[in-house]
């Protein structure tokens, strides 16, 4: 068991919930965790900063091999610091998470980032959430769990949680574009979104995050056993 890496991966479409499941799961747990996501918009964010909207995959590769990304507790939160700065909720609207997708697409920048997201298992044992976190980042990882939910239940907690910050979405424009989204993510050529053989598939449309969290701990408890301590 001691030469199993402690690794849990989280992969999912984009709603699903990964973030959240992950971020509690890992507190839980006293684990690290990996925000692949957030890596990605980070360097969305970047680029927009800098006006190259519509950059090259080499250029992009380029800046994303040049970023300067931390994950930090900040105020009990674990948050990417960009060059010690904090993008907080300035990565989650909707605009770079389309641009997030978009570039994330492109194996130059896939490339570019992954020795990045590698080295976080360096660090102890680690929950690392995205799209391809147990197919390709982490193949080896003993516990892959693929997070699911219907585009309408994603699409509604999206809108909620916009709407409590003060932000204007449409909720059937949201659905439309998670659709799409997924028809992106699944059938793009490079690291698509796919459920891997092994993989626990965990469909969340009718459960709550509590729920989630209990049936993500017992995997991790059968997996891993004594390593990991019993709940209190």
């Amino acid at each position: 068991m001691a030469s199993r890496p402690l690794i849990i991966t989280i992969d999912g479409p984009g709603g699903a919930g990964k973030s959240t499941l992950a971020r509690e799961l890992a507190k839980r747990l006293s684990w690290l965790v990996l925000d692949t996501g957030a890596i990605y918009r980070a360097l969305a964010f970047t680029l927009r900063e800098m006006g190259l909207i519509d950059p090259s995959p080499e250029l992009a590769s380029q800046v994303a091999q040049s970023l300067e990304l931390e994950f930090q507790m900040v105020d009990s939160e674990r948050r990417l610091l960009l060059a010690g700065r904090d993008l907080g909720e300035a990565i989650r609207t909707p605009e770079i998470s389309r641009l997030a997708s978009f570039y994330s697409a492109w194996p130059e920048v896939r490339q570019a980032l992954l020795p990045l997201q590698r080295a976080q298992a360096q660090k102890g044992p680690l929950v690392a959430e995205g799209r391809d976190m147990g197919t390709v980042v982490f193949p080896e990882a003993p516990l892959r769990i693929f997070l699911e939910a219907s585009p309408e239940t994603r699409a509604r907690r999206v809108y909620e949680d916009l709407r409590r910050k003060g932000a204007q979405v449409s909720y059937e424009r949201l659905v439309e574009e998670l659709r799409a989204r997924d028809r992106s993510d699944s059938t793009r050529d490079v690291a698509p979104l796919v459920k891997s053989p092994g993989v626990v598939v965990i469909d969340s449309s009718s459960l709550s995050l509590d729920e989630t969290l209990a049936l993500a701990w017992r995997l991790a408890r059968e997996t891993f056993g004594v390593i990991i301590r019993p709940e209190t």
